[in-house]
């Protein structure tokens, strides 16, 4: 078997296991200048690839990224790619380079800040392309449920390095707390998955978990990240654990032995959340007691 048949084989294979991008946890970012890392990326541990033609890229060198996207889209790659705001002469060359070509996943669009951002690129590239959008500044976060409703919003996510830098905010949970706020309840409104949130840059495991726990307290079901080293350890994260699983399956079957009986005010809360454990225990193929 040559390399090129081998390789084939092995996307197939891992885009068969891979968790939709509905529900995925771990997004890596992946430089779209760096090529050698293409592959390796998408047969990786992540649940989502990104190939980033915005701030990876200097403004020199995006005609490259965006050629170097295109063809490994159109061999045979797959993965999402991170294109430049509207604001930008970049944007346009992006989604006319990108729209129709096989391979492309969705689109994650950079600081998006109203919902015609997104409407204007989910048109431009045909109209079916899934946009994500990061949201990276304070007029983004106050316009994220008018975002979360646009016509081709399929998640948010956050960007936080650039929020901080638009809004003097620290980068501790506390300072964090309002954003991540406002876009798990913009995407509980607008119909969407739990957000995505900020890039982890730590390459510690305990690290890494902490700043996870962070998110999912919020209500963020994904995490950025920028190596494959770290989506490993987002995915366990951010998924239910054992006992979360084994409390969900006791607490539905106890509540369905009792014939579906309310006993009091703490029951359909505590209902909600096992049966949102048990449907991401099947989305991440976690077994049941």
């Amino acid at each position: 078997m040559n390399q090129s048949t081998d390789l084939i084989d092995r996307r197939a294979a891992r885009e068969k296991v891979r968790v939709a991008p509905a529900h995925a946890r771990s997004w890596q970012l992946v430089n779209a200048l760096w090529t050698e890392q293409y592959d390796a990326a998408q047969l990786g541990r992540a649940d989502a690839v990104i190939l980033d033609i915005e701030d990876a890229v200097d403004d020199s060198k995006k005609d490259l990224a965006r050629s170097h996207v295109g063809e490994w889209l159109a061999s045979g790659g797959s993965a999402w790619v991170r294109i430049n705001d509207v604001s930008t002469d970049a944007w346009a060359a992006d989604v006319e380079a990108l729209a129709g070509v096989a391979g492309l996943a969705g689109v994650v669009l950079a600081k998006t800040e109203n919902s015609s951002d997104i409407t204007d690129t989910f048109r431009a590239l045909g109209g079916t392309t899934p946009v994500a959008a990061l949201i990276e500044s304070a007029l983004g976060v106050e316009e994220a449920v008018a975002i979360a409703r646009a016509e081709g919003t399929f998640r948010l996510a956050f960007g936080g390095g650039d929020y901080r830098k638009d809004t003097g905010a620290e980068n501790t949970p506390l300072a964090m707390a309002y954003p991540r706020s406002r876009l798990v309840v913009a995407s509980r409104i607008g119909g969407l998955t739990g957000p995505i949130d900020t890039p982890t840059v730590s390459s510690t495991h305990g690290v890494i978990r902490e700043q996870c726990a962070d998110g999912v307290a919020m209500g963020m079901t994904g995490k950025l990240c920028l190596d494959g080293d770290q989506p490993g350890v987002i995915n366990e994260s951010m998924s239910p654990t054992s006992a979360d699983v084994a409390w969900a399956v006791d607490f539905v079957d106890s509540f369905e032995a009792g014939g579906r009986v309310i006993r009091d005010g703490s029951d359909k809360p505590r209902l909600a959340r096992a049966e949102m454990i048990l449907l991401r225990a099947e989305y991440f193929r976690i077994s049941r007691p």
